[in-house]
């Protein structure tokens, strides 16, 4: 009787612990991180580094069928409409100047492992930056290019398109 007991409760356990265990789609990670209800997505690609230390870069891309997501970014005061601020153009598709005979060069730091970034230029959409590393008293991202390490969300959602991309850095 014992054993029987034992083995029920051992079989219910584990079931139990598969279920909680259960994998988050790429729609789920995306919602997560930019706080939008993204169910309805479909996966174009996803691309992830990170590392058993948490560090790494990831980039999640998502088509639509509809304006659904477009009415959520607009009636969100965390996103902005394009074109990008200077800090997030350096972050994610850099920065570079050529004067004669002087050039420099800074980011992108949002890039794949050839150094290529992660998310094309758009004409028409909206963006949000999340730094996650934003210190108490400081607006987040008022220093992020100071910082030896990063450790950021950036969202982008192209109008033309329907497309969402959910980037993230952490270093």
């Amino acid at each position: 009787m014992k054993k029987n007991i034992f083995a029920a409760l051992t079989a219910f356990f584990l079931l139990a612990g598969l279920t909680a265990c259960k994998a988050k789609t790429p729609q789920d990670l995306a919602s997560e991180a930019l706080s939008l209800d993204l169910s309805a997505g479909s996966e174009v690609s996803s691309y992830d580094t990170h590392s058993g230390n948490g560090d790494g870069t990831s980039c999640i891309v998502l088509s639509f069928q509809d304006d659904t997501v477009l009415e959520q970014v607009q009636a969100s005061d965390a996103w902005h409409p394009l074109p990008v601020d200077q800090t997030t153009q350096v972050l994610v598709y850099g920065l570079s100047e050529e004067t004669g005979d002087a050039s420099w060069q800074i980011g992108p730091f949002l890039t794949d492992d050839s150094g290529n970034p992660l998310v094309p230029a758009v004409q028409n959409g909206y963006y949000v930056l999340l730094d996650r590393q934003a210190e108490g008293g400081k607006a987040p991202g008022s220093d992020i290019l100071d910082r030896g390490s990063f450790n950021f969300t950036f969202g982008l959602y192209d109008t033309d398109t329907d497309t969402l991309y959910c980037c993230e850095l952490d270093t």
